[in-house]
């Protein structure tokens, strides 16, 4: 799949997180991988090495185990990994939800 901008990424990236689950595994993973960061930065470099493993790990998991999907990661890294940080904003200020709402129900497309 082509998309043209972060914004029409947006409504795509959301559907392939139709799950609260699905979307509380990616928050943990987030917030993990950013104390991670944070503990790397302060502690001990060598840390940093499972930043990605952490984050990756625990969002991969919930789209195989639990939305039953593909990582839109596989198919557009950079703009999954942007949508990734702001689901995680959304969901920090509670809303998410009200976000989910605002796009309505869309199909949910598979592939890349």
């Amino acid at each position: 799949m082509n998309f043209r901008s972060l914004e029409e990424f947006w409504p795509f990236y959301v559907t392939q997180h139709s799950k609260r689950s699905t979307r509380r595994w990616h928050f943990v993973g987030t917030l993990a991988s950013l104390l991670f960061l944070l503990y790397s930065v302060l502690f001990n470099l060598w840390v940093l090495f499972l930043v990605p493993f952490v984050g990756y790990g625990l969002a991969w998991y919930s789209h195989f185990y639990v939305e039953g999907n593909v990582p839109a990661t596989f198919g557009h890294p950079v703009w999954s990994l942007l949508c990734d940080f702001k689901m995680f904003g959304l969901m920090l200020t509670g809303q998410m939800d009200k976000e989910i709402k605002r796009l309505g129900k869309r199909p949910v497309l598979q592939g890349f």
